[in-house]
């Protein structure tokens, strides 16, 4: 009995990270589809890549595996490197992407004076 409720308890945690991505893309879409301000939508673009870094991160996860850097170790089970890489390389396009993204709001809020979708877009139909 104990240790069936063990069992349980260690799939309840390995199970957060998943919950914790479904969370951050969840409110990254709410943030990208519901709000005006395209600073809030931005932050939504990030929080939905988070998500993405955070699971790929979680799909390359093996219990009691060592990091694959350490090539001289004594045998036993590496992580996945291949998630690893892709999260690194998201990184780097995400921060880039984000760069430009602010650099155009900047444009955007100078030639318009607001940040709100609406009424950038109404001052484009008159």
């Amino acid at each position: 009995m104990l240790q069936a409720r063990r069992r349980e308890n260690k799939m309840m945690i390995y199970n957060i990270p998943f919950i914790a991505v479904a969370l951050l893309v969840i409110i990254g879409l709410y943030a990208v589809i519901f709000k005006r301000n395209l600073i809030k939508i931005v932050i939504g673009i990030t929080l939905i890549e988070s998500g993405v870094n955070l699971f790929l991160i979680t799909l390359g996860f093996r219990e009691k595996s060592i990091a694959p850097i350490y090539t001289g170790s004594s045998g036993g089970i590496m992580s996945l490197p291949v998630p690893q890489a892709l999260t690194l390389t998201s990184i780097v396009i995400g921060v880039a992407v984000l760069a430009l993204m602010l650099s155009l709001i900047v444009h955007i809020y100078r030639h318009y004076g607001t940040l709100n979708v609406t009424k950038i877009k109404e001052d484009e139909e008159e």
